[in-house]
């Protein structure tokens, strides 16, 4: 009678253990206001996520992004898309043509994307001749090419986002 006793325990045991909810369901859904997990697919939740770019990851002696690149080996006609997180799925924010200038400033843990600063397109002369040459308007400043003091997200005047890392060359820092 002894062995029969923890037999008889065991179901009860295990059906004490057993929860049929499924945890998706008990976590809090505040991405997309209230609708129940099933009414929006993941890709569609992720693409409303943001990662900002962040800067000084190098410290306060070097420069807020570290290197510079230049977006090469896109399709003649096509256009490389800066992403809002580094991922296919996030909100493209921006394209970028071969020979665009990117500060870059940090990348992904898989080494797949690259958190970047486009460096805008250099101004046009504004038409006003002094001493014979037209009088350039000054470059826009992105805020990256000196230090500052502690690590945080990009909030500059120069557009940013994430890019493929296999579309960028390194040609400094």
């Amino acid at each position: 009678m002894k062995r029969s006793l923890p037999m008889l325990m065991l179901p009860v045991a295990l059906a004490a253990c057993s929860d049929s909810r499924d945890v998706m369901e008990e976590l809090p859904n505040s991405s997309i206001a209230g609708a129940p997990r099933e009414a929006m697919p993941e890709t569609q939740i992720e693409s409303t996520l943001a990662r900002p770019v962040t800067i000084g990851e190098d410290g306060p002696q070097l420069d807020a992004c570290g290197a510079l690149g230049l977006v090469r080996g896109v399709a003649a006609g096509k256009r490389l898309a800066v992403h809002a997180a580094p991922f296919r799925e996030a909100k493209a924010t921006a394209q970028l043509g071969n020979g665009a200038r990117v500060h870059v400033c940090t990348r992904s843990l898989d080494q797949k994307w690259l958190g970047v600063v486009v460096m805008p397109d250099a101004p046009a002369p504004d038409g006003n001749e002094v001493g014979g040459n037209a009088a350039l308007p000054a470059p826009v400043d992105c805020g990256v090419s000196s230090p500052v003091d502690r690590r945080q997200a990009y909030d500059g005047p120069c557009q940013s986002g994430w890019v493929s890392s296999g579309f960028v060359r390194l040609i400094a820092g």
